[in-house]
């Protein structure tokens, strides 16, 4: 029987991804003080990750955002407590898709007048895209599949997760979500054969 997640992004291919990332951001903004501003709650791991490997001064600080109304209009739930103004600010995402999103709070952070402003994502969704968005920085970019781990949830669980899940059955996996426990936290010495 085919299981209805499947491991698609290991931890050692996350690990060396964010390595190479913070090596390309050291060097973009060599002599510069850098703010990362992480959206939550899905980027903290990547945002955590992300700033170990830079080895240069640098801000962080976090945003929420929420949608309401009939065009689920976004809005920021929660601030930034640091002022952007005159910042390098760089915008991090667990997972972009459409774009709309990104594109929605870009604008909001452009009218802080920022010195500058980038984007980095660990998942790039390009497939769904809707509207152009920069990425400047890309981990890696997948097709249309649900993931989950390393951030990713499913209804708030699964975030600590080190590598990433694709669920290739979505009715399977809805009847029994705790499958991917068994299988992402299992022991490697653990046979699965009866």
């Amino acid at each position: 029987m085919t299981e209805p997640v499947v491991e698609v992004i290991t931890q050692s291919a996350i690990e060396s991804r964010i390595r190479e990332l913070g090596n390309q951001i050291s060097v973009d903004f060599e002599g510069r003080f850098p703010i990362f501003v992480a959206v939550l709650h899905g980027a903290l791991p990547f945002l955590a990750d992300l700033v170990r490997a830079i080895p240069a001064e640098l801000d962080v600080d976090f945003l929420a955002l929420s949608r309401f109304g009939e065009g689920g209009r976004v809005r920021i739930a929660m601030d930034t407590l640091t002022s952007l103004e005159g910042r390098h600010v760089v915008i991090v995402e667990d997972i972009v898709d459409t774009g709309l999103t990104l594109n929605v709070l870009r604008r909001m952070i452009e009218m802080r007048d920022v010195a500058s402003l980038s984007t980095a994502t660990l998942i790039d969704k390009a497939s769904r895209r809707l509207v152009e968005t920069p990425l400047e920085y890309r981990g890696f970019e997948v097709g249309d599949e649900f993931l989950l781990g390393y951030g990713m949830d499913w209804d708030g669980r699964f975030r600590n997760l080190a590598s990433i899940w694709a669920v290739l059955d979505l009715p399977a996996f809805s009847e029994d979500p705790a499958v991917l426990s068994r299988l992402a936290l299992a022991d490697p010495g653990d046979s699965l054969s009866t």
